[in-house]
């Protein structure tokens, strides 16, 4: 199937992917008078009196936009509000599908990161939590920081943190099946945008402690003056032996490469290079840093990419919709490091000792039970953590 095609064809078939539906009557005099004027000045002011009442009179509680600027849609680039939209829409339907959550996409006409922090800000009233989605590096940094200091809602970069989630449980199953130790392994990420940078971070968080950040113009080392803010500040924790140099050179002797850059970069020579036993994530999309058939011709013992067409497909769908589910069933009021632990571990193990093997280290982005083990160990990590607002 030319899925490219094929889709164009359905979407204009469809007319867009979600909509509303009513969840009350509202057929005659009685149920009117209930679900809006006379009856529905009391629950307005019991929110007046209490805002946190929002949450319990109102769908506030299920509610997440999924909001971009249009600057890095797919692998596009920045191609407008307008043109995120399909993209967007078919993320509402993915948490609406595998997370019972009620998503809507919100498409900003600005690429100010002032205006877009905001806009978030005085719509957040509505929400329960916050979905980014396709802001570019490096404003999408400092508009999540920001929002996550400045709101009492989980906000969330899933670009960032959704792909180091994921990548962080991919690779927790390829090191059982390759017999390493996440503490001992030395690892390779190139691309030194926001994917790259957050799960950089989040790997040294969950024991990685050897990472080296590869971006267009070589080795991101501390002192390099091509370094944006961003890079600067992954530069002081990541390559404390300071190597210098390419792509090709970081990747000799390293046991895991972590791609989330662009097409074919990779050749067989620079696997083979590697250590023994050699784990390849290459998630460039469309085209991967390098063909599966190829990366496993040189040698490579797991391969993971981000496409559904090869064996373990490294996709965010397996994180947010069982994230978001967590945090709003406790109405947690942020996302935390331990929550995304609790949530990549929670991901790896639904493949069990049994199941696991070379081409299957990730449960399937629509397998429902994972995405409910997802919910489940979020929200007890918020209890356990005391970000969650419920009443014990």
């Amino acid at each position: 199937m030319n899925y490219r095609e094929v889709s164009l064809k359905k979407h204009g078939e469809w007319k867009g992917k979600i909509e509303t539906v009513c969840r009350v009557p509202v057929d005659s005099r009685e149920a009117l008078s209930l679900a809006y004027t006379p009856g529905v000045a009391e629950p307005c002011m019991a929110i007046h009196n209490d805002i946190e009442k929002s949450f319990e009179l109102t769908r506030r509680w299920n509610t997440v936009p999924v909001i971009t600027d249009g600057t890095a849609v797919l692998g596009l680039g920045d191609i407008g509000p307008e043109a995120g939209m399909p993209v967007m829409e078919g993320k509402c339907a993915l948490f609406k599908a595998y997370g019972n959550v009620d998503a809507y996409p919100i498409c900003l006409r600005t690429k100010d990161t002032e205006e877009i922090i905001k806009a978030i800000k005085i719509m957040a009233g509505s929400f329960g939590g916050i979905n980014l989605e396709d802001i570019s590096a490096p404003r999408c940094f400092e508009i999540e920081t920001r929002l996550k200091e400045e709101l009492d809602i989980p906000v969330f970069h899933d670009d960032q943190h959704g792909t180091a989630i994921v990548t962080a449980a991919a690779l927790l199953n390829a090191l059982k099946l390759a017999e390493k130790r996440i503490d001992e392994i030395k690892l390779v990420i190139n691309g030194a945008g926001a994917a790259g940078i957050a799960i950089g971070k989040f790997l040294l968080k969950l024991g990685v402690k050897n990472v080296i950040l590869c971006d267009l113009k070589g080795i991101v080392c501390k002192g390099e003056e091509w370094l944006n803010p961003a890079q600067k500040e992954v530069a002081g924790i990541t390559n404390l032996s300071l190597q210098h140099g390419t792509l090709a050179d970081a990747m000799k002797g390293v046991d895991v490469l972590i791609g989330v850059s662009g097409p074919h970069c990779i050749t067989k020579d620079m696997v083979r290079s590697m250590a023994d036993k050699p784990i390849l994530f290459t998630c460039a999309n469309p085209v991967p840093e390098i063909e599966p058939e190829d990366a496993k011709e040189a040698g490579a013992f797991i391969v993971g990419t981000g496409s559904s067409e090869h064996p373990n497909q490294i996709n965010n769908v397996l994180v947010f919709p069982g994230l978001f589910r967590g945090a709003l069933d406790v109405r947690a009021n942020t996302v935390n490091t331990e929550m995304m632990i609790a949530a990549a571990k929670g991901i790896a193990e639904c493949v069990t000792d049994k199941q696991l093997a070379r081409d299957y280290i990730l449960p399937y982005a629509y397998d429902k039970n994972a995405h409910a083990a997802v919910a489940k160990a979020v929200a007890d990590a918020a209890v356990r953590t005391g970000v969650s607002k419920l009443k014990k």
